[in-house]
């Protein structure tokens, strides 16, 4: 009898069970589905915040993308001649047809770019990136209402990658300069531009850093980083702030793949300024000269120099009746302050000197055996860059440029104190020593002759041949090798 109870004892447990768990099913999904609608409800209050937002960007980018433009420039490209014994063998040229021998010869095509600029003045005046108009035999300018003109090169200066362009209209949308010294680091920023020939692109981002130097773009380099996306075409486009003012030129991306990643850089509209006003008054760029040799300061430096910190400029040498030394700056001296603005390392030394107007006063602040002195120096125009040697020679190393190396130079390149010569600057494509010399080589010997300087160069090259071998001693990637030129190649 107990054992027919059990399967009904059993099943009505079962069932039990069944309606326990099915009951506590509907009470989770009950839950869930609940839990679910609170959490995905928005607030008013949040929503407010992010219209008004919203709006204010939509404002600031509907007022100063009319002053943003699109620059589109061609220019020619030389394609140079094969070397080829074969192209003029008049056998191939025989069975092959004249086209054969054209081979041989220099070719031509254009090749285009397209750029960003912004608009600086109402007259015309259009601030963008020396490369993206550089070298161009033909700029065009297309405005946000879908208006072309010509434009043409006012200045342009390569040590900022800045450059200045016109068009011949008046009246045009102006963006207002900002001031990107008040730039801090978290502010929101919004550019624009045309990225891949996209016209009137906006993105938006915050200021990552101030004052990045050393990155390699430019001789002068106080850059904006900033995450806002700039891509391919963006060069020379505008960097606003929240109020609608220029504070930076959009001028390259950190990239790996050519692309956006999360990483640009922004030229300061504090140099813009001042550079854009040289060239549109003078046509180039007046900078100011302390004459001086400086270096970072590290840690160790510090300490034996009797400084709490690394921050400043370290003199490793002065410029022989140059306004450093008249002003009684000597080597060892750290430059803590230039003009009552703090020194933190050497970029930002250079970048205030040159900024400044020559013949200005300025007050220098420096240590000097563990205490501060000020001093008065007035400072000069910086000399004109020694000339470079043409390299009309009719002999192997005609069509290399060479120029002197300067102290300056030897810190860009990384060359060390004991190499002396001359740097290659650039060469003719056609030159026979095109493919073995290089540019930022430094001939320090010609036919086992002693080279200091271009006046040695000059001399002793202007004396070889044309049908002589040249032998030459250069320093390249940091050790030194002979190259021998051979007429008979």
């Amino acid at each position: 009898m107990e054992q027919k109870k059990r399967p009904l004892i059993y099943g009505a447990t079962l069932i039990l069970i069944g309606l326990i768990m099915g009951l506590g099913i509907s009470s989770n999904l009950n839950w869930s589905s609940k839990a679910t609608t609170e959490e995905t409800k928005i607030s008013q209050e949040a929503t407010d915040i992010l219209s008004k937002t919203g709006r204010a960007m939509a404002e600031v980018a509907a007022a100063v993308k009319p002053s943003v433009v699109n620059i589109s420039s061609t220019k020619t490209i030389r394609v140079p001649a094969g070397h080829s014994p074969f192209f003029d063998d008049p056998f191939f040229n025989r069975f092959f047809g004249d086209e054969f021998g054209r081979l041989g010869q220099p070719r031509e095509h254009k090749e285009s770019g397209l750029g960003s600029g912004v608009i600086v003045d109402k007259d015309g005046y259009i601030l963008t990136n020396n490369h993206v108009i550089k070298d161009a035999d033909e700029i065009k300018v297309k405005l946000s209402d879908k208006r072309e003109f010509k434009g043409r090169v006012i200045g342009t200066d390569p040590k900022t990658d800045l450059a200045v362009i016109k068009i011949d209209s008046n009246y045009l949308p102006v963006m207002k300069m900002g001031d990107s010294e008040k730039l801090k680091v978290g502010e929101t920023v919004i550019t624009i531009g045309n990225p891949f020939g996209l016209n009137q692109t906006v993105t938006s981002g915050i200021v990552s850093a101030t004052g990045r130097a050393d990155v390699g773009i430019a001789d002068y380099e106080d850059f904006i980083q900033t995450d806002a996306a700039i891509n391919p075409g963006n060069s020379g486009g505008a960097l606003v702030n929240v109020r609608g003012e220029l504070v930076g030129i959009n001028t390259a991306i950190f990239s790996t793949s050519g692309g956006y990643m999360g990483i640009g850089f922004a030229i300061p509209s504090s140099m813009a300024k001042i550079v854009m006003d040289n060239l549109i008054k003078k046509g180039k760029v007046d900078r100011g000269w302390l004459g001086v040799s400086i270096q970072p300061i590290t840690q160790d430096l510090a300490k034996q120099f009797g400084i709490k910190d690394d921050k400043g400029a370290l003199v490793g040498d002065v410029v022989e009746d140059g306004p450093a030394e008249k002003a009684g700056i000597q080597r060892g001296d750290v430059i803590v302050e230039f003009d009552g603005k703090a020194v933190s390392d050497p970029s930002s030394l250079r970048n205030s000197v040159a900024g400044t107007s020559p013949s200005k006063k300025v007050t220098l602040k420096v240590m000097r055996n563990g205490n501060k002195q000020a001093m008065d120096v007035t400072i000069a125009e910086q000399p004109a860059e020694k000339q470079k040697v043409q390299g009309e020679f009719d002999n192997l190393l005609k069509g290399v440029r060479v120029q002197g190396l300067t102290p300056e130079l030897k810190r860009q390149l990384n060359i060390p104190k004991r190499i002396g010569g001359v740097v290659v600057a650039d060469i003719d494509e056609e030159s026979p020593a095109a493919g073995l010399l290089t540019p930022n080589d430094v001939i320090i010997e010609v036919n086992r002759k002693r080279i200091a300087n271009t006046k040695d160069y000059e001399a002793v090259v202007s004396g070889i041949s044309s049908g002589q071998d040249i032998l030459l001693l250069i320093y390249r990637s940091g050790s030194t090798i002979y190259l021998s030129l051979s007429a008979r190649q």
